[in-house]
């Protein structure tokens, strides 16, 4: 079946909230040698496609314009250097931007299959919080059995994964949510203890426990002196975004006396190489687990794609718990 030029799509029609997202028509992506279209079934909405949407995270060079940074779907074309893929595969990827569309283009090396127990909108909700929690939880943060974590944000997409993952790696898990719901739904996955931040200091709980070995943030602002405490010596630290601002005044010899590290990454610009390592790592030490059940997918909601600004509504009152998807 041919494939056609053009195509529906979401996009920001300039910097604003969630009502600048608006139904347009844009030319069918075609891939380049290296790259994979895929025909999208449901694309994941993330924090970042919120930021891009306010005017605070530009597209790296050469991405789509579009929000939407993974989906899943058919490959309905391949690039001439791809030889992992074939027309029909079904599979979720990590893209660059471009994902509130019917058609979107990424890497062929940053697309992995679906996992044999997982529906299509199952799998759009893996490829941005597995990425990232991968990289910042085992990799960067080199989490190992035995040790204690700290995930704030439980709840969220990445909450969610980051649990489950660190507790399938043998680690006593900490999470902090905003409610008596959140926190139950973080222990459920794994979290020995779930901390109510509006009630309780998770400071005093984690050095009660001897200090957290890592700490995972994405809150920043008043957290960072808060984490630093909270962290056992030779504890690490590390930062994937700033909900609360990411300018603080931080006494820095806790750092030196307690030898502490603070690290922290993106995800989006770095490089494809980089991104298909992850991808490998993931293919290598995750999707088994995935398919033997002991890491699932935490669902929230489900949106049309023409619904994009309702789900982006629905993020941003941070009232759900687990991933958002729309539906292409």
């Amino acid at each position: 079946m041919p494939l056609p030029q053009t195509m529906r799509a979401v996009e920001i029609s300039e910097p604003g909230g969630p009502e600048v997202l608006r139904s347009c028509t844009r030319p069918l992506p075609v891939p380049d040698a290296d790259q994979i279209l895929i025909k999208v079934a449901y694309a994941g909405v993330n924090r970042p496609d919120a930021l891009q949407r306010a005017g605070n995270y530009a597209p790296p060079p050469g991405a789509s314009d579009l929000p939407g940074l993974e989906v899943s779907g058919e490959v309905v074309g391949v690039g001439q250097n791809v030889s992992r893929w074939r027309v029909e595969d079904q599979v979720c990827a990590l893209t660059p931007g471009g994902g509130y569309a019917e058609y979107v283009v990424c890497h062929a090396d940053h697309a992995l299959g679906v996992p044999a127990n997982l529906s299509l909108d199952q799998a759009a909700c893996l490829p941005e919080n597995h990425f990232t929690v991968w990289s910042n939880v085992v990799t960067r943060g080199g989490l190992t059995g035995g040790e204690q974590f700290l995930v704030h944000g439980g709840s969220s997409g990445i909450g969610t994964v980051a649990i489950q993952l660190a507790a399938a790696l043998g680690a006593r898990v900490f999470a902090t949510a905003g409610s008596a719901e959140k926190c139950a739904a973080c222990e459920q996955l794994g979290a020995e203890r779930a901390i109510n931040y509006r009630e309780e200091d998770f400071v005093e709980l984690l050095r009660a426990e001897g200090g957290a070995d890592l700490i995972l943030d994405m809150v920043g602002g008043d957290y960072l002196p808060r984490n630093v405490k909270a962290l056992a010596d030779d504890g690490r630290l590390v930062q994937i975004a700033f909900l609360q601002g990411p300018k603080v005044a931080l006494n820095f010899a806790q750092l030196m006396m307690r030898r502490l590290t603070i690290t922290g990454s993106t995800l989006r610009p770095q490089s494809d190489l980089a991104k298909a390592r992850i991808a490998q790592d993931l293919r290598d030490h995750v999707w088994p687990l995935i398919e033997a059940g002991r890491i699932g997918v935490v669902m929230d909601s489900e949106f049309a794609l023409e619904e994009a600004a309702a789900a982006h509504a629905r993020m941003e009152s941070s009232a759900h718990i687990g991933k958002i998807v729309l539906k292409v």
